[in-house]
């Protein structure tokens, strides 16, 4: 959806399941432009008409929506929190719900005082005429108030001839009336409330771990204003390039890049590091980290709603509209399940009394025991629970994930194709080694290199410089600084004329010695780019830079090659040399150098035929392409290029390829999990048909298992957002 073409948002109170997610499509879809035209966010509780010019106007929408039981109001784009709720928004469900078992309880107690017996309370011993009116309305209250938002539903599904899980606790409830089996009608309507509060909980849950997002990017900005004084303006007013402050222990507002100061920030909320990151000029800041001790000052990137903080939130809700295999099988399941349930319950009431004989009574029962056991609930929860757990569990370790369809891919993998340079590289040239030559020194051709180096802001000038630095090497001054454009530099330094350039200017000199010239090659095919430094005389020394391996790779290369993963693949447009030096660094199966992006293209569609399921981790504008024809697009999301992350299914905020097998092992135990549930969940009732049909299942018994499954089915899911931390970045090799 364009930001030309704004889509109208509503928030829907009660929509927590994607049951509820298939009502609204069939009562608000033909007013809607069709259920095409609509869009539903699980998470943030919200559905989006995508076309409003082909929908009715928004009180017809929210009218529809009542019809099913829920309720709908316009979402303000402009708020920054969801809408406010009223009480019975918030606890109407768990309220009724609390009602119908206390007054099933009631009428139990009284039912079993008024007769002396608890077995006849439970039916055991005692008929219909055994309850009193007073016994008989309390349990019917209790049944009314447990149902009270399953009815509307349920008349819904019969007025569209869709049967679901609402008609059938319906009918079971009305049947278990009718027959004269008060406690079980009461008993089933709260215990399948009582299931549905829970679902409702356990969604809840998930989403506040997504929902707590939006509390960490202040409202405010701090300006420096005339005298040292300072105002405050709201976020969103912000424009791009103004300088703001961050003081200590502030939370950082808006993206930004440091001009001034120098402080360590906790990035934990956006790249999942659990570690500090030092900060300084230059270096870049993400709105909702916390700040250090030391105070800055920074300039902004990125408006107030394009932060990288607002990135992730917007894509986390937009990760429910995608739905994953297991959920669109389990959904399509459910929809041939539930009329085939009432097929059977109905030939349950029907064929025995009829064609065998046998009493109504036992068989009417059985009947209903059919409907109650084969509500499909624990079995239509037992996927979205564990989807919504597993991206909020990923986004808190620093993963962005773009839907539920991408949850159960990493688990699939077979073949992984990295970039290098910014992938597996640090994206930027660093100093691998200062080597001395005709007497001098490393620490004079550091300081020579430095001092000629600090008039000038290209890349290597500034590894070089920032090397030095480290050494605690202090640069002098340069006079009379020459740029030879392509070759090099010259300047005066402590009053001699000292030069810098490369092979090449060094050879134009004509002070190139065989030795100097093999050494120099074999530098240069080990991927390395080598600075020469010298005075009027003679060479001194060299620098050789090369965009560094990150520390954590190879160890990565080598879990993923004990998860399974058959092969690894190296894609770059850097010469054969360097990348098959960085090929045998990080430890890759296989290295394609010198591609254009339409050969990644051509390289990727080669692994797809050969592996099937292959992920692409790239950060570059020229890997979107790539990304977009894998299985998997994996883009590295700190220092990746928009376009990349646009075409990623998953983005690493820390740009930690560390995380990679993490995700693997994430995915593969949620996929473990959903197995779980979906096998727990038709185990029960295949244990129940059987001793229903041997006539040793009742209506409470069944809704109580069934309501027990779900629970399981809920708190297995949960588990997931416990899922153990990943590997930070920068560990030592073993």
């Amino acid at each position: 959806m364009s930001s030309r073409e704004p889509g109208l948002v509503f928030r829907i109170h009660g929509m927590d399941c994607a049951d509820e997610i298939g009502l609204l499509k069939g009562e608000v879809g033909p007013r809607a432009g069709g259920a095409e035209n609509l869009s539903f966010d699980l998470i943030n509780g919200k559905m989006t008409i995508l076309r409003p010019s082909l929908a009715e106007p928004p009180e017809a929408i929210a009218q529809a929506v009542a019809r099913t039981g829920m309720q709908a109001e316009v979402w303000d784009s402009r708020a920054t929190e969801t809408p406010a709720t009223n009480l019975w928004q918030r606890r109407g469900r768990a309220v009724l719900t609390a009602t119908s078992g206390l007054l099933t309880a009631a009428g139990f107690v009284l039912h079993a005082s008024l007769t002396g017996s608890i077995a006849a309370a439970l039916g055991v011993e005692g008929s219909d005429h055994q309850l009193s009116l007073a016994v008989k309305l309390l349990y019917g209250l209790g049944a009314l108030t447990g149902g009270w938002f399953v009815f509307p539903k349920a008349w819904l599904a019969l007025r569209r001839l869709r049967p679901d899980m609402n008609l059938l606790m319906t009918i079971a409830v009305l049947g278990a009336v009718i027959i004269g089996e008060w406690f079980e009608a009461s008993t089933v309507a709260f215990l399948f409330g009582l299931s549905l509060v829970l679902e409702a909980w356990s969604v809840a849950r998930a989403r506040r771990a997504v929902e707590a997002l939006l509390k960490l990017a202040p409202d405010t900005v701090r300006l420096p204003a005339p005298e040292g004084s300072e105002t405050q303006v709201p976020a969103e007013s912000v424009p791009v390039g103004t300088v703001f402050l961050v003081k200590p222990g502030d939370r950082v507002p808006l993206d930004g890049d440091v001009v001034r100061g120098a402080s360590e920030v906790n990035q934990a909320p956006i790249t999942g590091e659990s570690v500090p990151v030092a900060k300084s000029p230059g270096t870049p800041v993400f709105a909702g980290t916390i700040n250090g001790s030391g105070a800055l000052e920074v300039k902004s990137t990125k408006l107030a709603g394009e932060t990288t903080l607002a990135h992730i939130i917007r894509m986390v809700g937009e990760a429910q509209s995608r739905r994953a295999p297991s959920e669109q099988w389990v959904e399509k399941f459910a929809r041939y399940y539930t009329p085939i349930v009432m097929a059977v319950a109905l030939a349950t009431l029907v064929i025995p009394p009829v064609l065998l004989g046998q009493p109504w009574p036992r068989w009417i029962y059985s009947s209903l025991v059919f409907l109650v056991i084969g509500c499909p609930c624990a079995l239509v929860i037992s996927t979205p629970v564990s989807i919504v757990a597993a991206l909020a569990a990923a986004a808190r370790q620093g993963i962005l994930i773009k839907g539920g369809v991408h949850v159960e891919a990493p688990a699939r993998l077979r073949a992984i194709a990295f970039d290098k340079t910014g992938t597996l590289t640090e994206g930027h040239p660093s100093v691998a080694d200062v080597i001395s030559l005709n007497g001098g020194t490393e620490a004079q051709v550091l300081r020579i290199a430095s001092s000629i180096e600090s008039q000038s802001d290209h890349p290597l000038a500034r590894a070089i410089i920032s090397y030095a630095r480290e050494r605690g090497v202090t640069p002098a001054a340069a006079v009379n600084f020459r740029s030879l454009e392509g070759r090099g530099a010259v300047a005066t330094v402590e009053g001699l004329e000292y030069w810098l350039g490369s092979h090449r200017y060094l050879e134009e000199r004509g002070m190139e010695t065989p030795e100097d010239h093999s050494r120099i090659e074999m530098l240069s095919a080990a991927g390395k780019s080598v600075v020469t430094v010298g005075d009027e005389r003679r060479p001194l020394g060299l620098i050789t830079l090369a965009d560094a391996v990150r520390p954590h790779v190879p160890r990565t290369i080598r879990q993923l090659r004990e998860q399974g993963i058959e092969r690894t693949i190296m894609l770059t447009g850097d010469n054969r040399p360097t990348a098959e030096a960085i090929g045998r660094a990080t430890g890759v199966d296989e290295i394609c150098s010198e591609l254009l992006p339409e050969d990644k293209v051509a390289a990727v569609e080669r692994l797809v035929n050969q592996y099937r399921v292959v992920a692409m981790v790239g950060d570059g504008i020229n890997d979107a392409p790539a990304m977009g024809r894998a299985t998997l697009g994996i883009a590295m999301g700190a220092a990746g290029s928009d376009a990349a992350i646009e075409a990623a299914d998953i983005a690493l905020m820390s740009d930690d390829l560390s995380k990679l097998p993490w995700l693997v092992s994430h995915s593969r135990r949620t996929l473990g999990i959903i197995r779980q549930n979906v096998g727990l969940s038709l185990a029960v009732k295949a244990v129940f048909v059987a001793l229903t049909l041997l006539g040793h299942a009742s209506l409470w018994a069944a809704i109580t298992a069934d309501m027990g499954v779900s629970l399981l089915v809920i708190f297995n899911a949960l588990r997931l957002l416990g899922s153990g931390r990943a590997p930070e970045l920068g560990y030592p090799e073993r």
